[in-house]
């Protein structure tokens, strides 16, 4: 413990006390490192926020390292300063290096900026989003299919980037699907990772569409690889199918008046004073479970919900 203790008392009272200060102030380059130091450490996060910060404390520490060398005249401030500044100077390039790997395809950054720039999502998590679809865009010539009913597998899961795909079922139109939303989010939702099966809608081009695919069993293992990309997917898809249960109650009439509310299976609510009463369609269809797209029957049991 005495060994300890001097050790202690050295290191804090080896040096004398300052009993006079200086008079005159540093030089203007001491304060302009001071001044680059106090900017630098404002800098945020992501690639943009370090090479704000690596570049400003890089110019600090170069700034004093000149400071050292022409007014202090010590080697050992000048060597470390001129360290730090070396280190910051190599963060910056490997920095920029990064940010200039991460480029991509017009039209995947357009997808960045319109859906998952919004959501804070970094580019080097994009970038393996990008990947896990082969970086590939394709495209989908108008009056053609993506599904058929009862016929194409559900394989994949695609994002509309342009153009305008048209919903049907047994040939009556059920809803559209627009530029970023997911072609197939209900088929999706409805299996689980080990099941497999076939498209119940029919998926055609109104117009030259362009898409990207993701194959099934590929982002199943990138969802493994990265929890935060698993329910940064499954909120998307949530959203999604949201989007598509209120396209499907806004067309919804069952007569007199009255619409079907998807949110309430078993109530009726009045639709506006303005809407025309509306028979239902002849044929009927159930609520399959995971697959808002098929349209609601009207049955006849919540007869007694109906407002007078």
């Amino acid at each position: 413990m005495g060994e300890n203790a001097s050790f202690w008392e050295s290191l804090i009272y080896a040096h004398p006390t300052c009993t006079t200060w200086k008079h005159e102030a540093e030089g203007s380059i001491y304060h302009l490192a001071s001044i680059f130091f106090v900017v630098g450490f404002m800098g945020g996060s992501g690639f943009f926020g370090l090479l704000y910060v690596f570049s400003l404390l890089g110019l600090g520490f170069l700034c004093s390292s000149v400071w050292a060398w022409l007014d202090v005249c010590a080697a050992d401030i000048f060597s470390w300063n001129f360290v730090l500044f070396a280190i910051c100077f190599v963060q910056f390039v490997y920095v920029t290096y990064q940010v200039r790997s991460v480029a991509f395809d017009r039209e995947f950054q357009e997808l960045y900026s319109a859906l998952f720039q919004p959501l804070g999502i970094p580019l080097t998590v994009y970038r393996k989003i990008v990947l896990c679809c082969d970086a590939e865009v394709i495209t989908l010539e108008k009056e053609h299919c993506y599904a058929m009913q009862g016929k194409t597998p559900i394989d994949k899961l695609s994002l509309l980037v342009s153009g305008r795909i048209r919903v049907t079922v047994d040939g009556e139109f059920l809803h559209y699907i627009f530029p970023l939303q997911f072609l197939d989010s209900p088929e999706w939702d409805s299996l689980r990772p080990t099941e497999e099966g076939i498209f119940q809608v029919t998926l055609t081009a109104e117009t030259d569409c362009r898409y990207v695919a993701w194959r099934r069993k590929k982002l199943y293992l990138l969802f493994a690889k990265h929890r935060f990309i698993s329910r940064l997917f499954s909120i998307l898809i949530g959203s999604d199918i949201a989007e598509k249960l209120y396209a499907l109650n806004d067309r919804v009439h069952v007569g007199q008046g009255f619409r079907y509310d998807i949110r309430l299976p078993n109530f009726y609510h009045v639709a506006l004073p303005e809407t025309p009463p509306v028979q239902p369609p002849r044929r009927s269809h159930q609520l399959q479970r995971g697959s808002p797209r098929r349209k609601p029957a009207a049955g006849t049991n919540c007869g007694s919900f109906l407002a007078p």
